[in-house]
């Protein structure tokens, strides 16, 4: 006999609770981080899908975050990280309170790791390894905020993401900024589920610790804590207590970075007291951010902005309060980001952290699809999706250089200047990745920094008629000399000889 209409939505309903699970009943409440022993890690690896596709996605995103490691030169950034890191533990701090633009933890670390060696390899291991361990913590938070299968798409898209992939294998901060606010993220989820005093903490804890990565990370923790607060300020007024795990984490954030945050406000007044001279400003800085998380491609863009506003969609219709944190977290973002632009430097890798916020809500929008098909296929079609989105850039980005090649540039010097030449760095500050493979005490040459005209006028009156004068320039002349004259100087006396990526070599016209 058929079954009656409140029979058929109970089932419906039934079928719903476990919408599009990979794995089999028998896996159902074994939860990866539940386990507390060695026999349900194994039992978990040897039968669950998620934890088999988990692992072999960390190790995919593993092979691609350490694959050619050592093949790019250390850029101008890598090359100041190393400059403040080969100082002692209180030199990096001082560095930081007169002005360094980072703060000092990453700088601890490469200090740390130093001890191995100098090389490439060595100086972005760290940034390397924490990428590859931000996957699996994506996976949890993305579980945390709505089911495994958001987890383990987002953990896809942290994998195949030429733009993560990019930021880790760089020696700058940016990685670890990354790694610490999705730590803190997966205990944040539990927080507002549990309003739990450990889990508060521990978000607490580890904002700070990404606070102390980067400065900029503190916009997304300020986010996170005015969106607790929104959501909990009912049950506060009903109970004041309920306020106290969420203040013990705001009151263990600020005594962890309590010097640190007396020093990011001198430097913010530094940094902004003039227009920025580099960087992106206004609705710019939002359209190159989403470009760039989309692999740098405005087609890729395209597709997973729309998919993340259906995600955001979605979100909605399952919780609205989860559609609200995602526009929540995005919107602030960009409008701080916006308005900050006009007054310092803004470039998408500040905005590193968005990330997470953008691939869970591409993530959520597999729910839509699997509404229409009803099957779980969609959930692997979407990681196929992602690498197959993905692995045009990825094919290109290992096969040739991708920052300024000082390691050849330096060797081409080396062949090219004759004892008593001069070498002159435009800007003055490039002399950073130049030195770290060049040296004019072993090549006889004499080196000379310049930023302005004024500065070359100065180097050329030294030069005797014998001497060659070779002038190192990249794009940064702009940043150091806006105005302009450095540039019209060059090409009124030089003449260049060539350029190697993004490095040009000019002569002095009576040298030639």
């Amino acid at each position: 006999m058929g079954k009656g209409k409140k029979e058929r939505q109970k089932d419906k309903k039934t079928k719903n609770i476990g919408d599009c699970s990979l794995d089999g009943d028998e896996l159902q409440g074994i939860e990866i981080n539940n386990t507390h022993s060695i026999d349900a890690i194994k039992t978990l690896l040897a039968k669950s899908r998620y934890m088999q596709l988990l692992l072999a996605l960390t190790l995919i995103g593993a092979f691609l975050r350490f694959y050619n490691l050592g093949f790019n030169s250390l850029w101008l950034d890598e090359a100041s990280t190393y400059t403040l890191s080969v100082g002692s533990i209180p030199q990096i701090w001082e560095a930081t309170a007169a002005g360094e633009f980072n703060p000092p933890l990453f700088y601890w670390v490469e200090h740390i790791m130093l001890v191995f060696g100098n090389n490439e390899v060595i100086l972005r291991f760290i940034p390397a390894l924490l990428g590859v361990l931000t996957i699996p913590l994506v996976y949890l938070a993305g579980k945390e905020f709505i089911d495994r299968n958001v987890g383990i798409i987002a953990a896809a898209a942290f994998a195949f993401s030429p733009f993560l992939i990019f930021y880790s294998q760089e020696a700058r901060a940016y990685s670890m900024m990354l790694f610490f606010v999705t730590f803190a993220m997966v205990f944040y989820f539990k927080a507002l589920k549990t309003n739990d005093v450990k889990n508060w903490a521990l978000f607490g804890v580890l904002s700070a610790l990404a606070f102390w990565s980067h400065f900029y990370a503190m916009v997304v923790i300020a986010a996170l804590v005015l969106y607790a607060l929104g959501m909990q300020i009912q049950k506060i007024r009903e109970d004041i207590r309920n306020l106290k795990p969420m203040a013990l984490a705001i009151a263990a954030f600020t005594i962890i970075c309590l010097p640190l945050i007396i020093v990011t406000i001198q430097l913010f007044a530094k940094r902004s007291a003039s227009a920025p001279t580099f960087g992106i400003q206004g609705f710019g800085i939002i359209i190159e951010t989403f470009k760039q998380i989309s692999g740098f491609s405005e087609i890729a863009m395209y597709v997973l902005v729309m998919l993340f506003l259906i995600g955001i969609v979605q979100a909605f219709l399952m919780d609205k309060n989860k559609g609200i944190f995602l526009v929540w977290v995005t919107v602030l973002t960009f409008v701080i980001s916006y308005l900050l632009s006009y007054r310092i430097p803004m470039v998408p890798r500040y905005l590193l952290f968005i990330n997470i916020f953008f691939f869970i809500g591409i993530a959520i929008s597999y729910k839509m699809f699997y509404s229409l098909i009803n099957n779980r296929a969609v959930v692997y079609g979407f990681m196929a999706f992602l690498l197959i989105l993905n692995a045009s850039f990825l094919m290109n980005y290992y096969s040739g250089y991708s920052k300024d090649d000082w390691k050849g540039f330096s060797g081409i010097m080396q062949k090219t200047t004759n004892p008593g030449d001069f070498v002159v760095l435009v800007p003055g500050y490039i002399s950073q990745p130049f030195n770290y493979y060049y040296s004019n005490t072993t090549d006889g040459t004499f080196e000379f920094s310049a930023d302005t005209a004024k500065d070359l006028d100065a180097i050329d009156a030294q030069r005797k008629n014998n001497n060659a004068v070779y002038f190192i320039v990249t794009g940064d002349i702009y940043s150091a000399d806006p105005t302009g004259d450095a540039l019209a100087w060059l090409k009124e006396h030089t003449k260049q000889l060539g350029q190697d990526t993004g490095i040009a070599v000019f002569v002095s016209g009576s040298s030639v």
